[in-house]
């Protein structure tokens, strides 16, 4: 296996073995929770496991991970290891998932790799076949018999892909029994087939098993439902694939650092042609509205505040009534920052980026979110605390410009 902290990249994405830290160890910020929230986009999820790699090295390690789909599967790795190993169990993971004799020669050296964009437009498309073929080593296959030929009403004849295989590689990645521990918090979302019902899985009210990571990325139809309890569960993107709503809104209120990576941008351009409109469709279905929720938080967060300071200045008297207790359960003076890291794609990428599990796209998509993260760490008051009214700030390296 590869050194993960020996890896950088060329112009042209081929990666080679001199790499050297390019920021500090930054050690723990003034907030009683680091929260660390990765959102669902399949292949594209290398991109959260660099941003780790680098959030690691600066020593900002997460009090709660929670994630959705292939975020589910990073968190899992995270909040499954200790510290010091869990960049490695992560490289792993996306070297054996990225494995294939007849595409790594792409990525084996600078000189095979192709170039410009049509080229990697062509590569890419070649790499996406072959998933839909044959799948992605130690994660999902192809179910054989197909589903048609499967009788009606069995699981098998319910999903393109089996994934048996990503069972076995969770238990020999993941330490459950450290998940559960409670020594770092764990959520992963999913949607109940049979209600509809949207629903985290957090080590405060579950104990967590491969089915429940499973369950978060078993996106319909391509993979199958996943049983638990008696009750059958689907990819929690369906609903909602950004999981701060649940960090924010269901967790014990605290001054937060959240670090939301995103895989799928909410912007982007007018599509030119069909096979654009496919993959704007999937960015804005996926992107969960992150910047508009995000928006509409902090709204609330501004009104807890107030509420709060204004509690403080009335009398005694008031302050013990009835109604004031009452509102005194919406109030407080928590801060939060939030901190967007979001995969901005490249035009060759195409809609059959989440899919596309070559090497070389794997290793690109790593180091882009390495790098977002170094370049967004290097600004001090992306770790400060809050001291505007609402006590929320949020950064954003594409907005803000952090060079």
């Amino acid at each position: 296996m590869a050194d993960n902290k020996s890896m950088h990249t060329s112009g042209n994405g081929v990666f080679s073995r001199s790499r050297a830290k390019t920021h500090r160890r930054i050690g723990r910020p003034p907030f009683e929770c680091i929260a660390l929230l990765l959102q669902g986009g399949g292949a594209l999820g290398s991109y959260q496991a660099g941003v780790y790699e680098s959030l690691a090295e600066a020593d900002l390690h997460p009090d709660w991970v929670a994630g959705i789909s292939i975020g589910a599967i990073n968190s899992a790795i995270i909040a499954g290891n200790a510290p010091a190993e869990r960049v490695a169990k992560l490289r792993a993971f996306w070297q054996e998932i990225t494995a294939n004799p007849l595409l790594d020669w792409a990525a084996a050296a600078e000189e095979l790799a192709p170039k410009g964009d049509f080229a990697r437009g062509l590569f890419n498309q070649m790499s996406a076949t072959w998933a839909l073929i044959g799948g992605a080593a130690n994660f999902f296959a192809l179910r054989q018999p197909p589903a048609w030929l499967q009788p009606n009403g069995a699981l098998e004849a319910t999903s393109f892909y089996e994934t048996k295989h990503l069972k076995s590689t969770l238990e020999r990645l993941v330490d459950f029994d450290r998940i559960n521990s409670g020594e770092t918090r764990f959520s992963v979302g999913a949607v109940n087939v049979r209600t509809g019902n949207f629903v985290y899985f957090d080590t405060t009210t579950h104990t967590i098993r491969p089915e429940h990571v499973m369950a978060s990325g078993s996106l319909p139809p391509g993979f199958p439902a996943v049983e638990i309890e008696g009750e059958y569960y689907w990819d929690g993107g369906l609903i909602s694939n950004t999981p701060l709503q649940w960090v924010v809104d269901y967790g014990p209120r605290q001054d937060t650092l959240a670090f939301q990576v995103d895989l799928w941008s909410a912007r982007g351009e007018l599509p030119g042609n069909l096979a654009e409109v496919v993959t704007r469709q999937k960015e804005i279905q996926y992107s969960s509205r992150t910047r508009a929720n995000t928006d509409q938080w902090k709204r609330l967060q501004r009104l807890r505040c107030a509420l709060s300071s204004l509690l403080q200045k009335l009398p005694d008297e008031l302050r013990d009534s009835d109604e004031a207790k009452i509102l005194n359960s919406a109030a407080d003076h928590k801060v939060y920052n939030i901190v967007h890291l979001i995969y901005r794609s490249k035009h060759y990428e195409g809609h059959s980026k989440d899919y596309q599990f070559s090497r070389l796209a794997m290793e690109e998509h790593w180091l882009a979110g390495y790098y977002d993260a170094v370049r967004t760490l290097r600004h001090p008051e992306v770790l400060e605390r809050p001291t505007n009214l609402e006590g929320v700030l949020t950064f954003d390296l594409a907005n803000d410009g952090r060079e």
